[in-house]
């Protein structure tokens, strides 16, 4: 699968962990940076993973800063994408099930290593349900289209 990641400064390590463990396991990575613990702004890092999902790059994204909640509201400013925070590998499930979730984010101040990955796995595991759940998610991109 092709796999984007993005991060600021609080979560670029978690990032950089995520992105080799995801290659070793045969995925696809993207790296949108940022690379160091100097400061940076994660409304940048999250538009530039909202626009490689719009743009079909890649299949899946994952987003992350020190809480989660900024770089979230991030890449949902983009119509093409709907991210879930999670923090927990049944949220990352039930986002991807009932919601078509493309993009999760997570605080790497709140969540370590281990359960980054646990979440990471049920996320990229889990199929969108469809059925009754698809209605709900056109009627996500139809509200958005009717917000520009």
């Amino acid at each position: 699968m092709r796999i984007a990641l993005a991060a600021d400064h609080a979560g670029y390590s978690l990032k950089d962990e995520l992105a080799a463990w995801l290659r070793e396991t045969g995925h696809e990575v993207t790296d949108l940076g940022t690379n160091g613990p100097e400061s940076v702004d994660y409304p940048q890092f999250g538009e530039k993973l909202a626009e490689e999902i719009a743009a079909g790059r890649s299949e899946r994204g994952i987003a992350i800063c020190g809480s989660g909640i900024g770089i979230s509201i991030a890449v949902n400013r983009n119509p093409a994408c709907r991210c879930a925070r999670v923090d927990e590998p049944l949220s990352a499930t039930l986002s991807r099930e009932h919601n078509d979730s493309n993009v999760i984010a997570f605080g790497a101040r709140l969540i370590g290593s281990d359960m980054a990955k646990d979440i990471v796995l049920a996320f990229l595991n889990t199929q969108f349900a469809g059925g009754r759940h698809q209605r709900r998610v056109d009627q996500l991109s139809h509200l958005l289209q009717d917000s520009d």
